[in-house]
This record gives structure tokens, C-alpha cells and sequence, in this order.
């Protein structure tokens, strides 16, 4: 044996000897990326306001309620059935491993399937004998609690990741269930008859079976105006510097409730070089479950004042003229010490989808929206994926912060 290797083993040996009864972790150092896909439901398109403001207000309804106590029925009583916009990603679940299409869901961290495919058993499936129950925005999940073998992409291979088997489920047509990628006490009190257990997420157990390097997670997005596009991608362990331009800038998780249950910071927004204020300094969150970008009622008020927008009927968003549009100016979001410029293309919906959401060719149709309440509140705005579309975003869980960076869509004109 040469004196290199024999010095690696003795090396291991007195770790093993050092440590007694526990696993010595060793790290994948190279971070892991899944593809997810933006894909267009025209079952949901009129519901495309109604169902990112049913969420936001399930989010901030959820994080003033003690775990085990959630107040059920004023949320699943919204009349939303599903979104116009999904974006998921093919998760495998059991061993051989049955792929299920999930939602990418910063704002919940339970994973369960079964809304379209049943969940299949395999060997490894193993019933905890436990009920989870989660509400959304949109819907609702009650199912069996497995521990199981999920297989996010080659190389993440995760064992005994809890699984929801959905018994009962409404508001996910399409797609067969979610997978949660936010903050951990999101799974507290989900659990029964234990309500006071919390859940490891996908990323925790990454994380503590040695399978990703860094507790945390890179997400990378990119504007449209395709139906069903894969052009998004999760990065577990890192990030992935060849999807960003700028330095990333962190800022720490907010310490502001409700919010700070989230993936939540501070931000203020501007309008225009003049930086007219649209929504002071306040506390919301960032979030891969909402499509638009959703500002507190106030702030929606002044930014279609300024913009001279008006309300769409048949779409539920603000409208614009073409000349209305040429004479729009950026949004500026200053997050921490950093401004990120928000483009006049990157505020519409795709012009060439206009009639995949009951609008019409001849308008321009904005992304931001109201969020339903005024702002003060703690939670007040949502910067949803079309938000994620023009910045890189990194969801750092190990120190409860959260990065952006320009990137090569920072300032497309696709829309």
C-alpha cells in the first residue's frame, strides 16, 4: 500500500474510532441539476389572477395559525380549480422508480404525488402509518405518509424521503402532485396524529445523506413565449454560474411576519428613472407556486395610476394600448444594497399567448397585479416566476438567506 493511501485510511479509521455510532457523511462536492418545464394550461386560463391570489392569501392566512389549527375552509372554498401556468418537474419516486410530473414549489415543502398517477409501492416503500394533510391556494391534499426512494436526477438518489400517497386531493389537474422546496417548519404540524412533527425536505435529506455538497438550492428561469417549454432548471448543492451574468447579491430571509415563514425579504419598488415610489421599504416573499408578481392593494392602485392601465375583464389583468406600452418605463426592485432593474417587456404577458388567456391580440396585458390587502401587513407582495424569469435566484437554507444576480434574460425582449 503506498504511503498516500495508507495514510487516507488511517485517516478514515480514527474518524470511525473518534465518532461512535455515527455515519461518516461523505460529500458529493459537484452540484446536481433537474430540468422543469413552464407549460400552459388552457383549462385554467381565466383562473390565472383568481388562483395567485387565492394562494397568497392561503400563504398569509397559513403563517398566522398555529401548526394543527389551520383554518380549512375559507381557503379551499375560493372558487379556483386550477392555474394557467404549471411548472413542473419529472420526479421518480420508489425503486424501479415511477416518474411523476410535480409542481416546483418554493412557498410548501411537503413532496407527495398521486393528484393524476396513483402512487405505486415498490420494496422500498415503507408506511409510516401517518396521515399528511396539506391546503393550498388552489386546493388541497390529504393522503398516507411513506418513507420512500426519490430520485430527483442522476446522482440524487435520496432514501426514506417522506411521500404523501393522496387518498383525497382537489385543485392539481395536470400534474400528479408537488414537490416542496421551502422552508422545513412549512411541514410542521402537516403530520397525523402528530402534529407537532416537522418533515425533512427533499434538500434536507439531500443534504444529510451527503448527496449535494451545499445546503442549498439555484434556480434558473427564462422568459417564453412557447406553451410548453423546459427552460428552467433546479440546482441542488450550489449554483450554476453559467446561468447568471452579475455578482449574486444575498440578503438574509426576512425577519418580518408573516413573511418570514417563507422564502421572504425586504424590498422596495420604484417606477421609472425618476424612481417614483410605488411600494416602500416592506417585508413579502419570492415564490416559484405564483405566476405574476402581485403588489399590496396600495401599491397596485399606484402603479396602475401611473401606468394608465385599466382592468381587463376577460383576463383579470391591467391592459395597455401598444402606444400606451412604448411609453412604459422600468420597475426598479432594491433589494438590500443592489437595484434590479424590472424592464418594460419583462412587466407584460407574452404577446403572442394574449389569446391562450381570453385576451386579445390587439392589447398589451401587465404581469403585476393586486395581491388583495394594503400594504403594513407583513406580507406584502408575492415576486412570482415572472419575476424569476429575468433574475437567478438562490434559496441558500443553510444560512437562511436568499440570492439574486442578473442573467443573460435580464433584459430580453421575448414578450
Amino acid at each position: 500500500m503506498s504511503s498516500l493511501r495508507l495514510s487516507v485510511f488511517l485517516a478514515v479509521v480514527v474518524i470511525a474510532l473518534t465518532l461512535p455510532g455515527e455515519a461518516v457523511v461523505i460529500r458529493n462536492s459537484s452540484p446536481v441539476t433537474l430540468p422543469f418545464a413552464r407549460r400552459l394550461n388552457f383549462t385554467g386560463a381565466a383562473n390565472l389572477v383568481k388562483h395567485d391570489q387565492a394562494r397568497a392569501k392561503a400563504l398569509k392566512t397559513r403563517a398566522t395559525t398555529s401548526p394543527g389549527t389551520f383554518p380549512k375552509a375559507p381557503i379551499v372554498n375560493d372558487p379556483v380549480t386550477n392555474g394557467v401556468v404549471d411548472y413542473v418537474a419529472n420526479v421518480g419516486v420508489g425503486d424501479p422508480p415511477t416518474t411523476y410530473s410535480l409542481l416546483i414549489d418554493t412557498g410548501s415543502s411537503n413532496t407527495w404525488v398521486g393528484a393524476g398517477q396513483p402512487y405505486v409501492r415498490t420494496t422500498t416503500s415503507v408506511d409510516t402509518g401517518d396521515l399528511v394533510e396539506v391546503v393550498y391556494g388552489s386546493g388541497f391534499v390529504i393522503g398516507q405518509q411513506f418513507l420512500d426512494q426519490v430520485t430527483l436526477a442522476p446522482g440524487l438518489v435520496i432514501q426514506n424521503q417522506s411521500i404523501g400517497a393522496a387518498l383525497e386531493d382537489a385543485g392539481f389537474d395536470g400534474v400528479d402532485g408537488i414537490v416542496g422546496i421551502g422552508p422545513v417548519d412549512l411541514t410542521c404540524g402537516t403530520l397525523f396524529p402528530d402534529e407537532t412533527e416537522c418533515i425533512p425536505t427533499v434538500t434536507d435529506n439531500a443534504f444529510a445523506q451527503g448527496l449535494i455538497d451545499a445546503h442549498e438550492i439555484g434556480i434558473s428561469f427564462e422568459p417564453t413565449d412557447g406553451i410548453d417549454v423546459t427552460n428552467g432548471e433546479l440546482t441542488f448543492g450550489g449554483v450554476d454560474e453559467s446561468k447568471f451574468t452579475g455578482p449574486l447579491t444575498f440578503v438574509p430571509i426576512t425577519t418580518t411576519a408573516p413573511a418570514s415563514e417563507f422564502v421572504g425579504i425586504d424590498q422596495t419598488v420604484t417606477y421609472g428613472a425618476a424612481d417614483t415610489p410605488i411600494l416602500p421599504l416592506s417585508a413579502g416573499i419570492t415564490d416559484t407556486g405564483t405566476t405574476l408578481l402581485l403588489l399590496a392593494t396600495d401599491a397596485f392602485n399606484t402603479y396602475q395610476n401611473i401606468t394608465g392601465a385599466v382592468f381587463d375583464n376577460d383576463t383579470g389583468l391591467l391592459r395597455l394600448t401598444p402606444d400606451q406600452f412604448a411609453n412604459l418605463k422600468s420597475l426598479f426592485f432594491h433589494i438590500g444594497d443592489t437595484t434590479f432593474e424590472f424592464t418594460p417587456n419583462a412587466q407584460i404577458f407574452p404577446r403572442a399567448l394574449n389569446t391562450a388567456i381570453g385576451g386579445s391580440p390587439d392589447f398589451v396585458y401587465l404581469i403585476t397585479n393586486d395581491l388583495g390587502s394594503n400594504s403594513g401587513e407583513g406580507f406584502d407582495f408575492v415576486d412570482g416566476m415572472v419575476f424569476l424569469e429575468r433574475f437567478y435566484y438562490v434559496f441558500d437554507i443553510a444560512n437562511s438567506q436568499v440570492g439574486f444576480a442578473t442573467t443573460p434574460f435580464t433584459n430580453s425582449t421575448v414578450n
